[in-house]
């Protein structure tokens, strides 16, 4: 049981959309992809390049993950920054845990060039495909280690 009163050992009900993403059930544009964790594109960026880092395992409430796997999720984090800085030039990298929308722990890795960049009203909702594509390939260019296309 978890200090927030929730079963952490319990089955989820059904699989999270990043579950399902995961298991190749719905399509994803991966730039990792480890046994523990993987990192994708966002089909809602608020900036392009906007990066989700999400654990393989279905954790809902980040305080949840695992010191060492919260470590690795970091790490992975500061890695696709660094991609990012050298893929699209940002003044910043933004990094967000906010776990509203979706049930399953996730960090928001976004090159950002004020903080008005990290305002999720502004997600682009139609975002291209050739856009998110362009974005994936110029972050696995400068991430040693990335997942293939």
């Amino acid at each position: 049981m978890s200090e927030r009163g929730t079963d952490d050992t319990a089955e989820m009900p059904q699989p999270t959309l990043f579950s399902r993403i995961i298991a190749g059930e719905l399509p994803g544009r991966f730039v990792w992809r480890d046994d523990e964790k993987v990192a994708f594109l966002t089909i809602a960026p608020i900036q392009p390049g906007h990066v989700l880092v999400v654990p393989v395992e279905p954790i809902d409430h980040w305080l949840d993950v695992p010191a060492g796997l919260w470590a690795d999720m970091n790490e992975l984090a500061r890695r696709i920054g660094e991609a990012q800085m050298a893929a699209f030039s940002p003044n910043r990298i933004g990094l967000i845990v906010a776990g509203l929308e979706v049930p399953h722990c996730h960090l928001h890795v976004i090159p950002i060039e004020t903080e008005a960049d990290l305002n999720f009203a502004h997600a682009d909702q139609g975002a291209s495909a050739e856009a998110l594509d362009a974005a994936a390939q110029a972050i696995r260019q400068h991430l040693p280690g990335a997942a293939a296309a």
